[in-house]
């Protein structure tokens, strides 16, 4: 928490949550490891269908709140 009581921001103006999409490929995986080198946790396990396709992944992610 900063000295204000309130948890620190996450980096870069990005939100607390975020819900992550795409393609179960290499890039998708980079797109949630990067995200969680930033410090976001893992918020459950992730869904995937497939569109006829391909498989489509969501992975959610939040921002802890951090003394």
């Amino acid at each position: 928490m900063t000295g204000s009581g309130f948890p620190q921001p996450p980096p870069n103006g990005l939100p607390r949550y975020r819900l992550l999409s795409g393609p179960d490929d290499e890039n998708f995986c980079r797109r949630v490891s990067e995200a969680m080198t930033l410090g976001f946790e893992l918020h459950g396990g992730p869904t995937a269908t497939f569109d006829g396709n391909s498989v489509i992944v969501c992975q959610a992610l939040v921002w802890p709140a951090r003394d």
